[in-house]
């Protein structure tokens, strides 16, 4: 990449790379899915060292069966030109998809999700509730020519970054590890390096100088803008682009001002925002997850408390003469201390008033 001087490019696709997806289903009356005999069948692949599985049609569909279970605990995995399969019958959740990027492209993801749910009915797969999703990639590709935006053009709210580079030229930006992940990167390399996705080269109509954006994002951050299932994908998708491309993320070029912030944002990243304002949402900034915002009040009350015990215990240091008062002493005279003061029935009355204090927001 160089630096900025030229601004040329040119958007191509815009759209969805991977969905991941977990399904609560349980075999009725009936089912033609049966756990048993796939297992059977995958241990002898395994004993005979198969090393791309067998061939097998459920539901009409014709998987793949792989010789070893998933790396997250599922027995099984079947492999679908549209689907990675991995499944467990006692398993919670007892299917975990994952939506290829091929398909996703050509069929759309609300296609494939109506699709998987229509073959589960013809097997006699009933649903315990409804499907929740674990991971969706966001991506924007883009024709760059020349290089548009300088090694450092990214402001980011993330605390860790990585940068690849081969040749003495960068490949991959990024930024993020867990909830969110930022990737800017070669697309084209990637391609002949890793993925063989050449399927992309005829959608772009281009064959080099591609640079894709993508954000990978993970169950936490999508739930809170309230994505949890495939239609709340379609109708708030926009909300959660929205803050990712203006609050945690932006790509912006340099100038001599230190306040990177400050910096202007690039003409690039202004058509990428144009591009999310088409995208559906529901205008929400962030859904509140109640047990969330409790969890995080006792965390901080814990913090209060782990720094008065370290004040007990250096009183209790001096006291005794000792050095060192471990936390397990500090937390027992603590204890004493407090079942000394305390008073049954005030202990009601007064959790019961700060339990009110605390229900209507204090």
């Amino acid at each position: 990449m160089v630096s900025p001087s030229c601004f040329h490019f040119r958007r191509l696709l815009t759209g969805l790379d991977t969905v991941q997806a977990a399904y609560f289903l349980l075999p009725g009356a009936n089912c033609a899915f049966a756990f048993g005999p796939l297992l059977t069948q995958k241990e002898h692949l395994r004993a005979a060292k198969a090393r791309l599985g067998c061939p097998v049609e459920l539901g009409g569909w014709l998987f793949q069966l792989q010789p070893y279970g998933s790396a997250s605990g599922y027995p099984l995995v079947l492999k679908h030109p549209h689907y990675t399969v991995e499944c467990g019958e006692f398993n919670s959740p007892s299917f975990f998809v994952t939506f290829r990027s091929e398909a996703l492209w050509r069929e759309g993801a609300a296609t494939l999700h109506e699709r998987f749910s229509a073959w589960t009915h013809v097997l006699g797969l009933r649903a315990l509730q409804t499907e929740t999703l674990s991971r969706v990639d966001f991506t924007f590709d883009y024709f760059l020519p020349t290089g548009a935006f300088a090694e450092n053009s990214v402001v980011s709210m993330s605390a860790k970054e990585a940068r690849y580079r081969e040749d003495g030229r960068v490949q991959t930006l990024q930024y993020g590890k867990g909830d969110v992940v930022l990737r800017l990167y070669d697309k084209v390399t990637e391609i002949a390096q890793q993925s063989e996705k050449v399927w992309l080269f005829q959608l772009w109509g281009e064959s080099e100088n591609v640079w894709r954006i993508e954000w990978q994002v993970r169950k936490d951050v999508l739930r809170r803008f309230g994505i949890r299932t495939f239609e709340d994908l379609f109708a708030n998708s926009g909300d959660v682009l929205r803050y990712l491309a203006h609050e945690h993320d932006s790509l912006r070029i340099p100038s001599a001002d230190s306040n990177r912030s400050r910096w202007a944002l690039h003409p690039l990243w202004l058509d990428l925002l144009e591009q999310i304002e088409t995208f559906s949402g529901q205008g929400l900034y962030r859904e509140v997850d109640e047990q969330a915002v409790l969890s995080e009040r006792q965390q901080r009350l814990a913090i209060s408390v782990y720094g008065y015990l370290k004040r007990l215990a250096a009183l209790m240091s001096l006291q005794q003469d000792r050095e060192i008062i471990s936390v397990e002493e500090s937390l027992e005279r603590l204890r004493t201390l407090v079942v000394r003061l305390h008073e049954p029935v005030s202990w009601r009355v007064d959790v019961a008033a700060k339990r009110e204090q605390v229900r209507l927001g204090r």
